[in-house]
Parts: structure tokens; C-alpha cells; sequence
């Protein structure tokens, strides 16, 4: 079981990032404070920090720092207002692995939360089972009623994506942001529903993959 603490004093926002990350394998911890932060760490390490910097008790940064001196420490993602850039740029010096400043939006959180526990070795198995689906994205295979589906490097790119954020719609910017990262500095605006064309037609996923109009794509969750 994945855990995820999440120290931030809006309540409701901490609320929000609990239910907006929660998946059948991860355990979200909401914390309001350092105090209460410092208190669960003494229980247990998770294996990801969602930080936000200004706290009632205090800031962000002390904690960070106080964590990157421990031998096992966790990945740790900072929330910051805009305004807060001389704050954002300590705390990657301190060693904060990214940081998302407010307002943000959740699906590039969660990407984020993602990409962080693929590095730490800590995210769920590579192997995913869905309906007639088999995908090993480690190992690059993808099956359809076992048999074998080839898909080329950006169709798994998309795959992955709309699959670790199954039920979640992703925006059409943040798929293109972050399946086309070679720095290019235009991608044709029908890159992306090319590619949602190809991966429906080769897995028959007409009724997976699904469009939102006018926001992006979501992997259906099937009941």
C-alpha cells in the first residue's frame, strides 16, 4: 500500500487532493500543521509529501529540511502560491523533488504524483488488468484478450497516462505536454487526436477511451 501524506491547512483543499489521488492501492494522510505532520512522520514514512509552504505552525522549508537530513526519506512535492518563487527555488535547493504552484490543476497533480513514485520505485505494478486488457508497461507489451497489440512509443506514452488516471478526465494540453517532451516547440494540434484514434482503433477501446469534449480524454472506469 502506497501512502501519500498530504500537509496543507486548507481543509477543504486537502480534502479535495485526497479524493482527487485516492486509488484501491494508495492511503492519503491529511495533515493541517507541522505539529501534526511531525507527529504522524514519527509513526511512519510515507513514501510521498505533497508540502505546502505556508503553514499555521510555521514554514513548509523547515520540515524539508529537516527530512532531507533522515537517511529514508520520501519523495516530497511542494505547494506554493505564485507569488512565492524565492520560496519555490529554496526548497529545490533543499532538495524538494518538483513543486506545483497554486492554482493547479489536478490532473497535472496527479501526473506529477505519479511520475515522483515511478522514480522512487514506490508506485503500483507495472502490470495492469482491465477487462479484456493486459498491460505491462515495463516490459512494453500490451494484450487484448492475450493477444498481443504493438503500440508504438508515443501510443504507450498516451496509454499509460489515461490508464494510471483512469476515471479522471486529462486535459488536452497536459497530454500533450507531457507525451511530447523532446522540446519541440510547436506540435500539431492533431497530434494528439491522431494518436487517440490509433490507440482506440488497435485495442477496440471505443468504449474505454473516451472523448470530453471541449476539456480532453478519460479512461472509463467499467464497473
Amino acid at each position: 500500500m502506497t501512502q501519500i501524506l498530504i500537509i496543507e491547512d486548507d481543509k477543504g483543499l486537502n480534502q479535495g487532493l485526497c479524493r482527487a489521488l485516492k486509488t484501491e492501492d494508495r492511503q492519503l494522510i491529511p495533515c493541517w500543521d507541522l505539529q501534526s505532520a511531525r507527529e504522524q512522520l514519527d509513526c511512519q514514512m510515507p513514501d510521498l509529501i505533497l508540502l505546502d509552504l505556508n503553514l499555521p505552525d510555521g514554514n513548509g522549508l523547515s520540515l524539508l529540511r529537516e527530512l532531507r537530513e533522515k537517511s529514508e526519506a520520501p519523495s516530497i512535492i511542494l505547494l506554493t502560491a505564485n507569488d512565492t518563487d524565492e520560496d519555490v527555488v529554496r526548497g529545490l535547493e533543499l532538495g524538494a523533488d518538483d513543486y506545483i504552484t497554486k492554482p493547479f490543476s489536478l490532473a497535472i497533480l496527479r501526473a506529477r504524483v505519479n511520475t515522483q513514485l515511478r522514480k522512487s520505485g514506490k508506485t503500483t505494478d507495472t502490470v495492469v488488468k482491465i477487462g479484456p486488457y493486459t498491460f505491462d508497461f515495463n516490459a512494453q507489451q500490451f494484450c487484448m484478450d492475450d493477444v498481443p497489440v504493438e503500440l508504438s512509443k508515443t501510443e504507450q506514452k498516451l496509454l499509460r497516462l489515461l490508464v494510471e488516471n483512469r476515471g479522471h478526465t486529462m486535459e488536452r494540453g497536459v497530454l500533450v505536454d507531457r507525451i511530447w517532451t523532446d522540446g519541440a516547440d510547436y506540435v500539431d494540434e492533431n497530434a494528439l487526436s491522431v494518436t487517440i484514434k490509433r490507440l482506440r482503433d488497435k485495442l477496440n477501446a471505443q468504449d474505454y477511451i473516451k472523448t470530453v469534449y471541449g476539456i480532453g480524454y478519460v479512461w472509463e472506469k467499467k464497473e
